[in-house]
């Protein structure tokens, strides 16, 4: 029952997509989540690069989707093209770490735990519905963001106004 819920809640948010408006992105760059080691990492050392910043959790069957073109995406972009952050909505290290091995998340994850929908609604997002992402150019603003599955598609628009 509950899975269901959540697919049917990951479609409807699927079509939900907004401009910059309404986004800061500051509250991202102040906070300080945690690494898949258990250490603290400072989302300040991402400004500067235009970022794709990917709120999701475990649970989360869409979430669970739209990894893979996240990793492709993170992959053609080489070490200085666009980053993909993975902000995952949970506190237990241990099993974060081991599910985003078995996803083959090769680009930063970091664990949000209590911080996660506050940092949601503070870029836009207030629903808090995951998965929710954010696209920030250079200039540390954000150029939009999407509630619900990111496709290759969107990745690829994203792609052209954040390298512009």
């Amino acid at each position: 029952m509950i899975r269901k819920l959540v697919a049917v809640l990951g479609l409807g948010f699927a079509m939900s997509s907004q401009a910059a408006g309404g986004i800061d992105t500051e509250a991202f760059f102040a906070a300080q989540l945690t690494g898949l080691d258990g250490e603290p990492v400072a989302m300040a050392q991402f400004r500067g690069r235009p970022l794709i910043v990917n709120f999701w959790a475990r649970w989360c069957a869409p979430c669970r989707e739209e990894i893979p073109e996240l990793v492709r995406l993170r992959d053609a972009q080489g070490e200085g093209g666009i980053e993909v952050v993975g902000v995952a909505l949970e506190s237990q290290v241990e099993g974060v770490r081991e599910f985003a091995t078995a996803q083959d998340m090769r680009y930063p994850v970091v664990l949000a735990a209590k911080q996660g929908i506050p940092l949601m609604k503070a870029l836009g997002n207030a629903q808090g519905g995951v998965p929710f992402t954010v696209y920030i150019g250079r200039d540390g603003k954000a150029v939009g963001s999407k509630l619900g599955i990111v496709r290759a598609d969107d990745l690829a628009a994203a792609t052209q106004t954040l390298l512009k």
